[in-house]
């Protein structure tokens, strides 16, 4: 659901009467709607709502106080670029291989040249983590140590159902750690020990466990007086069959909090304690606050390490995640009771360039890292792989990461880490096992299967290296190699796709012209700028601008007081919005007596310009009437220009 529609829909469920009101003012640009949403989320039914006023202070101060890039970079690894605060990354928002993501420091936008998404730090925070408006201003909020405005509760119903659901997880995550720590909570507690748990890795990765008899969290629920629609959508009750009521969808089992990026619990897995209970393995539905295709088990602990070591350690369930996370691999993350996916690769990929999969040994484990490194080629990663597997020392152990861990420390799987090999000798072996490599034929289909992890590549030196080491590795013909590649190269330029590019297309580029541009970014950037020059900035001059609509609106805006880049880029239309970022992306943002005296020489120029218009067509009437024999007219255009040309040489001005 985009924006405008999020805000209507918002407005019209909680209050009625807004309808009009919206329609009146969808002429006047999405601020307008953006004020009211902002209104709506504050309550205003409640007797202690705060006055309009306020709430839109409580938003721009938020606005204020929160750095952008600080927040996206969260999310996404950044660059500096150049030296007016503007970074680059890879957007988090599509698939991507050449980073196109821009943020701008100074304005406090975002903008990505690839997927055209933008706006600023309350839209990058709704779209990254999936939250409403209300949510995000109490994230950000409370992230940052700044007091909301009192708003006794959610007033849409999706926010009011997302913050119980949020509410629930929190309660349900407390209570199941106090019951691994009770009586109830021995046989997990042995369970652990047995496995080599430490006390210190359970309190870290908040391990619980739920009661077996099935009731306990529906009776916390209960008494915290949730709705019996809130508790079903939560995933972590069942409704009884027969009767009214519920009970706990986990009982009995170990429990595995599932953060979101920012820290929140919003799912679990469930180990099953005892043979006969089965699955072994449960997981929690999907919610309106949980999308398990898209999140990562421990990402929330893994993204800083994965920033500081450029790795990801990519195993496949929750005690490997803990077994390397114990060995001091801090950068360590699995898939959520899933097969991964490429929104959780993307994931990865915003906070590394290298991803290390580290999978069972056994024959799924071994399909799941085919799969896996097939997603992070496609994702433009770097794919090494760690198999633990052969025989009795640690060089070759056929064990899982957690138990390797356990058996030869964490010394050891360090340095099996450190020494993983790429991935194109780990399929070269899958190959090998997989054809006759005694014939001919075997040979080259286990280099046809291999050829197209191959071609991913997007260095043609490194992809040539490559398959010249494959062949000798497989004994494979380096002439029949080199078809191959033709070949391969041939197809590729028939479907109009070239090697190692990705696929989706960069947004086109406005050419601007260089006065119009310089004068635009000066006016963005300086207060004085704008105090001094649009008054002496008739909309004559600038009507054959390719920016006329953003010069517009930036006039009304400092008409009616402070301008914001945000107020700016809400009152614009698509094309203006687009032409807009890529102005104020670019490095071209100075001091205020730089951008005065920028401005003041654009707009020397543009008068220059304009006068010489002027004149040259008053000219051009004077001939035209005298031809025609219109004396009269004639004589009142010849003082029109004699009056134009002493306004010039007043102004000090010389066109020709």
């Amino acid at each position: 659901m985009d924006w405008a529609t999020q805000v209507a829909n918002l407005a019209r469920s909680a209050f009625p009467e807004t309808g009009y009101l919206l329609q009146r003012t969808t002429l006047r640009g999405a601020w307008i709607h953006k004020i009211i949403l902002t209104r709506i989320c504050f309550n205003p039914a409640a007797p202690e709502a705060l006055p309009w006023n306020s709430a839109m202070d409580f938003v721009e101060q938020l606005k204020s106080s929160v750095d952008i890039v600080k927040v996206v970079g969260e999310y996404v690894r950044l660059r500096r670029i150049g030296s007016t605060g503007r970074y680059l990354g890879l957007c988090p928002f599509h698939q991507e291989k050449t980073p196109s993501f821009n943020v701008n420091q100074a304005r406090q936008f975002y903008k990505c040249f690839g997927c055209g998404v933008g706006g600023d730090v309350l839209k990058f925070v709704m779209e990254v983590d999936g939250l409403t408006f209300p949510e995000t201003l109490k994230l950000l909020s409370e992230r940052n140590g700044i007091p909301m405005p009192q708003r006794p509760e959610y007033s849409d119903s999706d926010s009011k159902l997302r913050g119980a659901l949020h509410e629930m997880h929190t309660i349900a995550a407390r209570l199941y750690r106090s019951a691994l720590r009770g009586p109830e909570g021995a046989e997990a507690r042995a369970y652990l020990d047995q496995r080599g748990v430490s006390a210190e890795l359970i309190d870290d990765f908040e391990l619980g466990f739920s009661d077996p008899q099935g009731q306990a969290l529906t009776r916390k629920l209960t008494e915290e007086r949730f709705s019996a629609e809130q508790m079903e959508a939560s995933g972590l009750l069942r409704r009884r069959n027969e009767g009214s009521g519920f009970y706990d969808a986990f009982r009995g089992r170990l429990m595995f909090p599932i953060h979101n990026e920012s820290g929140k619990v919003i799912a679990f897995g469930a180990r099953a304690m005892r043979p006969d209970d089965q699955p072994k393995y449960l997981n929690s539905p999907e919610t309106p606050i949980y999308r398990k295709t898209s999140t990562l088990y421990n990402l929330h602990r893994a993204r800083d390490a994965m920033r500081k070591t450029n790795r990801a350690v990519l195993v496949e369930g929750y005690m490997d995640v803990m077994g390397v996370y114990a060995a001091g691999v801090k950068e360590v993350v699995a898939s959520c009771g899933t097969a991964l996916t490429n929104t959780q690769v993307r994931a990865v990929h915003r906070h590394a360039d290298t991803v290390v999969i580290n999978f069972d040994p056994d024959d799924a484990g071994a399909n799941a890292a085919e799969r896996a490194i097939q997603l992070s080629l496609d994702e433009g990663l770097h794919v090494k792989v760690l198999a633990l597997g052969g025989g009795s020392d640690a060089s070759d152990a056929k064990l899982d990461p957690y138990e390797f861990v356990k058996q030869f420390g964490p010394a050891a799987y360090r340095t099996q880490l450190d020494s993983a090999s790429s991935y194109f000798h780990w399929l070269a072996d899958r190959a090998r096992a997989r054809f006759d490599m005694r014939s001919a034929d075997g040979r080259m289909d286990a280099f046809k299967f291999l050829l197209p992890a191959v071609q991913k590549l997007s260095d043609k030196l490194e992809r040539a290296a490559v398959a010249s080491d494959l062949a000798g590795y497989l004994g494979v013909e380096p002439g029949l190699v080199l078809d191959q590649f033709k070949r391969a190269a041939t197809d590729r330029r028939t479907a109009g796709q070239p090697a190692g590019r990705p696929g989706p297309s960069t947004l086109p580029i406005v050419q601007i012209p260089a006065l119009e541009r310089i004068l635009l970014n000066a006016l963005l950037a300086s207060v004085p700028a704008r105090q001094q020059i649009l008054a002496r900035l008739p909309a004559e001059m600038t009507a054959d601008f390719v920016s006329q609509e953003v010069i517009q609106a930036l006039r009304q805006i400092a008409e009616a007081g402070p301008v914001g880049f945000s107020a700016l880029d809400a009152r614009l239309s698509e094309a203006g919005r687009t032409l807009l970022h890529q102005m104020a992306a670019a490095d071209e943002i100075g001091d205020d007596a730089e951008c005065l005296a920028q401005a003041e020489a654009c707009l020397r120029r543009l008068t220059e310009n304009f006068q010489r218009r002027q004149l040259d067509a008053l000219r051009t009437r004077v001939k035209t009437a005298a031809r025609a024999g219109r004396g009269e007219e004639a004589l009142h255009w010849t003082a029109e220009l004699q009056r134009l040309e002493e306004e010039v040489k007043r102004d000090g001005q010389q066109p020709q």
